[in-house]
């Protein structure tokens, strides 16, 4: 349930800003990830102005507490405040952050509460501020954010015969089926036993497996992201692939 007191007003309520952009003369239009609200647009009345703290508040990355009033599409932005320092200080995973937050704005519906979700970003921010290895990561963020909107992916077994996977035999993962023996020609990603039931075990990867993985999530989340292109990849591609 959230802190609010009634569906129109709700009252520091955990949050992160995904995303911000100019609205009118002196204010903001944010996007936000709540934990027990789920995605959120609001109107941050004045926060362009020059009297306003909230456009050093509403920075992405950083826990915050908002409260909001309204209902609908769009409801406005009535309070915040810190609630803890950023997670993700500058560095070269800020487009590891960015990326993230692309993929909540892209895949996650207003108003759909992900509270375990909420929390999954919350440590993944944490690792990466920490320097942890990024791809590794990102790979079990991914993982558990299509599990969490229900389309998890099918790891430990093959998809039609439900046999458990074999670590040392190749497959041919089909991202709307899941995994069959490769025979013959593969239809979707070529990819061996071992990475698969690594990614199921959040187990280390070695090259090999890490591209694959890569391969596989790339594969799986376009599904369902379509065919718009992800800004932060582009971007992140000019230094390295996500």
């Amino acid at each position: 349930m959230s802190s609010g007191t009634s569906s129109r007003n709700v009252s520091l309520q955990p949050a992160f800003v995904l995303h911000t952009r100019p609205y009118r003369d002196t204010s903001l239009l944010v996007e936000a990830f709540s934990r027990e609200r789920g995605r959120v647009g609001l109107v941050a009345r004045g926060a362009r102005s020059g009297k306003s703290r909230l456009a050093g508040l509403l920075q992405p990355f950083a826990p915050l507490l908002l409260s909001w009033r309204g209902q609908g599409e769009l409801v406005t932005l009535i309070g915040a405040e810190a609630d803890g320092p950023a997670l993700l200080p500058p560095g070269s995973s800020l487009l590891s952050g960015f990326y993230l937050n692309e993929l909540l704005l892209r895949l996650l519906h207003r108003g759909d509460a992900h509270p375990e979700l909420h929390d999954v970003y919350c440590q993944t921010l944490a690792l990466l501020g920490r320097g942890e290895d990024e791809e590794a990561v990102l790979r079990r963020f991914e993982r558990l954010l299509l599990q969490e909107i229900g389309y998890g992916l099918q790891l430990e077994h093959e998809a039609e015969s439900h046999e458990p996977i074999v670590a040392g035999r190749r497959y041919d993962y089909l991202p709307e089926r899941g995994p069959v023996p490769l025979i013959g020609e593969p239809r979707g990603v070529t990819v061996h036993g071992e990475t698969l039931l690594a990614l199921a075990r959040d187990a280390c990867l070695d090259e090999r497996c890490r591209q694959e993985a890569k391969r596989l999530m790339r594969a799986a989340l376009a599904v369902h992201l379509g065919d718009r292109p992800l800004k932060s990849r582009e971007l992140y591609r000019q230094q390295r692939s996500l």
